[in-house]
């Protein structure tokens, strides 16, 4: 089950002469050691796209505030070593066409700094510093030369992405290493090409980045080996013991499969936060923070034999905007791979 964050509840204290209660500040105002404040975030946004964003360090509550043209965060993510790492690795990192500022709570600004009076044109990502980024061509956007003059257009724009972390190789081979005992089928993944259909299972909103279902006769052979032989674990799998589970461990969770219900899917634990455990399900390309108690042994190598059923792609044209288009079948033509990330394909969409 999805964590699903809730605002941090308020509380009171006892202050003046009279010993009136007088309400305090909700717990997302208070300055805390292990909340971020994630400023500059574009009007509209969800919180649940907040969460997607820092997703990587398993945050426990979000709390969005919009007031006026301005809209931020305050993001609680358990410890003072997460709140470092985020703000080293988020930063000044462009976003929905802003540069997000992070920091502490603590040191949060009255004002939030370079919010834009209106939508800028999509900007060029800076060149990432750190290592396991790779800079990516992928899509073009004309800007007009002046406001009210729409024939006159200057050359096209080339935009940039980081892959995410959650598709890089450096995280997919330690990922794969651990959950499968054979790995001869990864030699295959390049080899498509031409036209194809892929079923969408989740999207890195707001990037050319998604995971699919290359739909296939093979893939829907695996998709009826693994669903049934999970249907029939469900009852007989224990629960995990709370001490079971840890970065690395092979179980099964029920994953959201939205207007379809749930189901039963493999996972694997990427991270723990007190009772709750971050994993990925590795046939959907999703993570998700699920009560650990939820969680059902899946150690069997039994299990573990059918290849993942989704891979990562990315769009060589345009953005992945909408989370609507999750569980639909995009039409068009495999085109290559990344260069630094040759797990990658590039698609290119019919439309």
């Amino acid at each position: 089950m999805s964590w699903t964050s809730s605002d941090f509840r308020p509380s009171a204290e006892l202050l003046g002469k009279n010993g009136v209660l007088e309400e305090q500040r909700s717990l997302r105002l208070k300055k805390r050691e292990t909340e971020v404040f994630v400023g500059n975030l574009p009007l509209g946004i969800s919180e649940e796209e907040i969460r997607y964003l820092l997703k990587d360090f398993s945050p426990l509550h979000v709390h969005k505030v919009q007031s006026g043209c301005k809209c931020f965060a305050f993001v609680d993510l358990g410890s003072v070593q997460k709140v470092a790492l985020v703000i080293q690795e988020l930063n000044g990192k462009p976003f929905h066409n802003k540069k997000l500022y992070v920091n502490s709570n603590r040191s949060s600004p009255k004002r939030t700094p370079g919010v834009a009076a209106r939508p800028q044109e999509l900007q060029v990502l800076e060149r990432p510093s750190r290592q396991g980024f790779a800079k990516i061509t992928a899509c073009t956007q004309l800007i007009p030369k002046a406001a009210g003059d729409s024939q006159e257009t200057e050359k096209p724009r080339t935009t940039f992405f980081a892959v995410p972390m959650e598709m890089r190789g450096s995280f997919l081979v330690l990922l794969l290493r651990e959950c499968f005992r054979d790995l001869s089928w990864l030699a295959t993944i390049c080899n498509a090409g031409g036209e194809v259909g892929l079923l969408v299972t989740s999207i890195v909103p707001q990037t050319p980045f998604f995971w699919a279902m290359h739909i296939t006769e093979t893939l829907h052979q695996n998709m009826q080996l693994l669903f049934s032989s999970l249907a029939e674990a469900e009852e007989q799998q224990p629960y995990l013991q709370d001490s079971a589970v840890r970065r690395g461990t092979r179980c099964l969770a029920q994953y959201h499969l939205g207007e379809y219900g749930k189901a039963w899917n493999r996972c694997w634990v990427v991270d723990r936060v007190d009772t709750w455990a971050v994993v990925m399900f590795i046939d959907f390309g999703q993570s998700a923070t699920i009560p650990v108690q939820s969680l059902r042994s899946l150690d069997s190598d039994d299990f573990w034999t059918i290849p993942p059923l989704t891979q990562p792609f990315m769009l060589e044209k345009g953005i992945l905007s909408s989370y609507q288009v999750i569980h639909h079948i995009l039409k068009g033509k495999i085109t290559g791979a990344l260069n630094l990330e040759s797990h990658i394909l590039k698609f290119d969409e019919c439309k």
